[in-house]
């Protein structure tokens, strides 16, 4: 009894060390900080000459339908707050602002609330509008509310390190000032690490759990079963944004049944491989199957936050990995464009060894005459 009782306590005390004591993924938060900041920011440019249509007065769905339904979903939007067409266009200046901001990661910690503010508020002004795309970013814009997503790549991470070294290690309290502050530091570096890390907990579970229902839902289909499924949707009309190039992949029979099966068989296997290396292989089809949505469906927005989701299951050592083979990259460039110094060999072999004067003069590094380098090919002198 008691030995089971320390088993359950030792198991406890390390998921509670694995929890507060160190943040995981934090190139990972940072991605996906970076990749919806940047896919919104893109989105709301990209609808920028059709803004007054889709969240504007001039919207066939009028801020009074809008508040109408706010009553009985407990939906609300900083939109629909004034009637007037100067706060509206404010209104949209603000969220680019914020999309900014937020994706290089300047005061992310409010940033980060304002963002998801933003994100709920156009989400909801017109909700009928709204995708799959549309719903996963507010999911994440919520969850990256709790993760620490501008500890990298950020404008925070740099502001810190200028701090860092400007201030070396800072001026040291003693006494009871420094016992207490080192214990408030020490409550809210744990608080931090825990809302860190279970926000990035939450986004793995939200992203497996989308992935398995979708192929799950697939498996039942008779559609999907006979592999017919992705002749059907190449066929829809609503999501046909170049026909012949559509037509052009629906008469690949055989690539057209492959796609489909292959399609389910990498959304259920996503959450079953997601700790061995096998994801390494899952996640670049995954790339491929949504750029081919992208493409073919016209859902870019979608395909854009299921990539960016993607980029949670990277762990923190393949993202370092991959900035030094950029840096490699970079450096190789660098050398080899026109007026770059050449670094191949001219260092380790010396000059060639100057010709003996005539006439008897002796050459030495006190006497006249030229002198001669040493090493290999030179000669001493008599």
């Amino acid at each position: 009894m008691a030995a089971g009782r320390q088993r359950i306590l030792g198991a406890l005390s390390a998921w509670r060390s694995a929890l507060t004591d160190r943040p995981v993924s934090l190139y990972a938060a940072s991605v996906l900080r970076i990749g919806y900041g940047l896919a919104y920011l893109a989105f709301l440019l990209r609808e920028f000459p059709h803004r007054q249509e889709i969240w504007g007065p001039d919207s066939p769905w009028t801020p009074a339908l809008a508040n109408e339904l706010f009553v009985q979903t407990g939906w609300s939007s900083i939109l629909t707050l004034s009637l007037s067409p100067l706060y509206f266009e404010a209104c949209y200046v603000f969220a680019l602002v914020t999309c900014l901001l937020f994706l290089l990661g300047w005061r992310t910690r409010v940033i980060s609330l304002v963002f998801a503010i933003v994100v709920a508020s156009f989400h909801a002004r017109t909700i009928f509008m709204t995708d799959g795309g549309d719903n996963l970013i507010l999911l994440m814009s919520m969850y990256l509310c709790l993760t620490a997503c501008g500890r990298r790549w950020s404008l925070d991470a740099r502001r810190l390190r200028l701090r860092a070294e400007a201030d070396g290690a800072g001026g040291a309290k003693t006494g009871a000032e420094s016992a207490l502050m080192h214990q408030l530091q020490f409550t809210r570096t744990q608080l931090v690490t825990l809302l860190h890390n279970c926000g990035m907990l939450v986004i793995a579970a939200q992203v497996c759990l989308l992935y398995g229902s979708a192929g799950l839902y697939k498996v039942q289909g008779n559609f999907w079963g006979n592999g017919t499924a992705l002749h059907y949707v190449l066929n829809l009309d609503l999501f046909r944004p170049w026909p012949a190039l559509s037509i052009l992949v629906d008469h690949q029979t055989m690539f057209i049944a492959v796609a489909g099966y292959l399609t389910v068989l990498l959304q259920v296997a996503l959450p079953c491989v997601l700790f061995s290396k096998v994801k390494y292989v899952v996640l670049p089809l995954l790339l491929g199957m949504h750029a081919g949505i992208a493409v073919l469906m016209g859902l870019p927005l979608f395909s854009a936050a299921m990539i960016v989701a993607d980029a949670v299951f990277l762990p923190d050592r393949f993202y370092l990995y991959l900035g030094r083979h950029l840096r490699r990259l970079r450096h190789r460039k660098a050398d080899r464009e026109p007026g770059a110094p050449d670094h191949v060999g001219t260092s380790h072999v010396p000059a060639q060894a100057q010709p003996r004067p005539t006439g008897g003069t002796r050459t030495s590094q006190g006497g006249t005459g030229t002198a001669r380098p040493s090493g290999i090919g030179s000669q001493s002198t008599p």
